[in-house]
């Protein structure tokens, strides 16, 4: 066994330590509190010892919990200050730039697209994180954060990217072969994603009530991320539930095929989160500004308004001052 354990259970129990609950640790972390638990159990089996007084309301660390939130507490702020100051002895810190997002949008929402920022910026590294979780966090080192929900972060900046839209997608063989049939959804073999993590990710259940439709009785297959539910959805086993920003080109390409009438609006959006200390950085303020012109043309697209314009993104990288900081609070 290895003497150090995986930095995510040491900056869980690091969150929980200082903030002395599972639900506020949960919450600062973006992950839900199962997760937590499940880390802090994970973390007590590799240090051999309770860290936790769970007998107790609120629960407490114990001696050896203590002990080590002291030492997690000095070597994280240690390495976030060494990771500093290599940047800028460097010279690096104005030319790169850390992103943090989903595999799925990495996959096919980002990645397919950064050969344009690189071309418009040459000077510029993107450094892509992709979470073990569906919830990327702001980890030490973090600039700037893509994350699904509704936008209600409290860590950085938050500004609204694009709308995210919902429809039933399968291979053209298979969705033709259903409504040739006269078979719904109710009926078509279904590809779920179901992880701990993903619990605020819409699933089947969701869109067949939210569309008043029957239970679903035809197959199932199960995943637990959306990049093997694409895959799954590509070889024609069944109709995976396509958000827009990982199944839209596939479908535009013929790849996938749309179930007709079947698209949902949620209410909720990918939106960009980028650190406190990170927005002046010319790197950073030039992604940002880059992200809203991906995003109003992804806007165009689709009919879809966008709160925030290409403008209001350059005006964010040109920001200076509390005020500004302010203003944007409210994209």
């Amino acid at each position: 066994m290895s003497r150090l354990p995986p930095l995510r259970l040491l900056t869980t129990f690091e969150a929980v330590a200082r903030l002395g609950s599972m639900r506020e640790a949960a919450a600062a972390l973006n992950v839900t509190q199962p997760a937590v638990t499940q880390a802090l159990k994970a973390l007590e089996d590799h240090v051999g010892a309770v860290l936790i007084d769970r007998t107790t309301r609120p629960a407490r660390l114990t001696e050896p919990g203590q002990q080590l939130a002291r030492a997690t507490r000095d070597g994280l702020d240690l390495i976030a200050d060494t990771i500093e100051e290599i940047r800028t002895s460097t010279g690096l810190e104005d030319q790169r730039l850390t992103v943090a997002c989903t595999m799925g949008l990495a996959t096919h929402w980002l990645m397919p697209r950064l050969s344009d920022f690189y071309a418009r910026h040459p000077g510029y590294v993107v450094n892509v994180q992709v979470p073990p979780t569906d919830l990327p966090q702001m980890w030490p080192g973090t600039d700037l954060v893509l994350r699904y929900g509704r936008g209600t972060w409290t860590d950085g900046t938050t500004l609204r990217l694009f709308d995210e839209i919902v429809c039933p997608v399968g291979r053209p063989a298979l969705v033709e072969s259903l409504l040739a049939k006269g078979e719904g959804l109710d009926a078509a073999p279904l590809i779920h994603v179901r992880t701990v993590e993903a619990r605020h990710w819409e699933g089947w259940t969701d869109y067949l009530a939210r569309r008043d439709l029957p239970k679903s009785r035809g197959p199932s297959h199960i995943f637990d991320n959306y990049v093997q539910a694409v895959q799954a959805a590509l070889d024609g086993r069944g109709l995976m539930l396509g958000w827009r920003s990982i199944t839209d080109t596939l479908v535009a390409d013929g790849s996938l095929k749309s179930w007709p009438d079947g698209a949902l609006d949620l209410g909720t959006a990918y939106f960009a989160t980028v650190a406190p200390a990170a927005a002046k950085r010319p790197a950073v303020r030039a992604f940002v500004a880059w992200l809203g012109e991906g995003a109003e043309s992804s806007s165009a697209e689709h009919e879809q308004p966008q709160p925030a314009s290409v403008e209001a993104f350059i005006t964010f990288s040109e920001w200076g001052g509390e005020a500004d900081t302010e203003a944007f609070k409210g994209l």
